[in-house]
């Protein structure tokens, strides 16, 4: 080969190698809201699916992961969730495992995630919480390592045409941040990673929970929530803004000021133990001042019984609202049960997690 054609090919090979590495850079998942319905890539979630006569596309079928990106940064409690296998807890192993479990949930309908920056009780319920499991330093700050994991974890779900409903706080970690001006900060700077990396895939809940009455910081409870709602709206990269709301406790309906501020309703199912109550919380949803058509979800609801005619997550179908699963181990159960006991099994390993998702298939109508 001459030096013209050497040059030549070097150049050709340069620039395929330039455009793949620009093209991988892209989103490949962008998540967006027409009324009431989830779009995906411009065509709504479950293209032209009905599930007992009821209309499941446009929805956004979910479970709650919020230990995908956990660690404990006190030594004292780290040692409680030691794998048993190596006796030492390993956040570089969960996320790890987090991962490669997710294509499995896609393949059986699972399009959306719920993650937090400042994860979740891994005891499932917690009176007291002593770890430091959040992303967040004490002024808002966020922690190399912890933003390293939840990069990848949002990375996986586009390259997989998933969702992802990312938390910033939890009430059993805010206590950690110092004052109100941490909390702001760190909705900042939340907000402006997010933007930087260009996923398209994320719906922001601002935290989980406003109402729960454990937290610290009165701009995160329910009568001042809508003001971080606001702000996180208000940041936009290249005419993007992100999508955002915040969730309520189980069985609560949203107020007023948040309906007004949200793009999209956060419901819990925790504590409803009668499907018939799912449906009045959304019809009660649907009648708040301030509502328009825009989407309504459940993404937290540690009820199954799957077996009944009507359940919650059939409940909440019938009325066009996407339904979410919480999963934790109950006391007594082996490792391979609960999705936010630490150390976790993320793969379909227990009983419970496979009636969850042999119903989630029903449901989507996945092959």
């Amino acid at each position: 080969m001459n030096t013209l054609l050497q040059i030549a090919f070097a150049s050709l090979i340069f620039a395929i190698s330039t455009a793949h590495a620009i093209s991988s850079d892209l989103p490949k998942t962008s998540l967006t809201i027409i009324g009431e319905d989830f779009h995906i890539n411009g065509k709504p979630t479950y293209p032209g699916r009905y599930w007992n006569g009821h209309r499941v596309e446009g929805l956004l079928l979910n479970s709650r992961m919020v230990q995908a990106t956990f660690d404990d940064l006190n030594p004292e409690t780290a040692k409680r969730w030691a794998y048993p296998d190596t006796q030492k807890w390993d956040a570089e192993r969960n996320v790890r495992e987090f991962i490669a479990a997710m294509p499995e949930w896609k393949e059986r309908g699972l399009l959306a995630i719920t993650v937090n920056f400042q994860g979740g009780s891994p005891e499932g319920y917690s009176r007291k919480q002593e770890w430091i499991s959040g992303a967040f330093e004490s002024d808002g700050s966020l922690r190399p390592e912890f933003a390293d994991r939840m990069k990848r974890v949002l990375n996986a779900a586009d390259e997989l045409g998933m969702a992802v409903i990312l938390g910033y706080f939890y009430f059993g970690q805010d206590q950690n941040l110092k004052d109100e001006a941490a909390v702001i900060n760190a909705t900042d700077v939340a907000t402006r990673w997010l933007l930087d990396g260009g996923w398209e895939n994320v719906l922001v809940e601002v935290n989980n929970e406003t109402d729960v009455r454990a937290y610290d910081h009165e701009i995160l409870k329910p009568a001042r929530v809508h003001e971080l709602i606001e702000r996180v709206r208000s940041v936009q990269r290249d005419g993007r803004r992100l999508l955002v709301g915040t969730s309520y406790g189980g069985g609560s309906v949203p107020k007023e000021n948040v309906v007004r501020a949200s793009d999209f309703l956060l419901l819990h199912g925790n504590g409803v133990t009668d499907p018939r109550r799912i449906t009045e919380m959304i019809q009660e949803t649907r009648r708040v001042p301030g509502y328009r058509p825009m989407p309504v979800l459940f993404n937290e609801d540690d009820h199954e019984r799957f077996d009944d005619p009507l359940n919650n997550f059939s409940a909440a179908i019938e009325e066009h609202v996407s339904w979410g699963w919480f999963d934790y181990r109950r006391k007594g159960e082996s490792l391979e049960d609960g999705f936010q006991s630490p150390p976790v099994n993320w793969g379909i390993s227990s009983p419970r997690k496979r009636e969850f998702f042999h119903y989630l298939k029903t449901v989507a109508g996945s092959k």
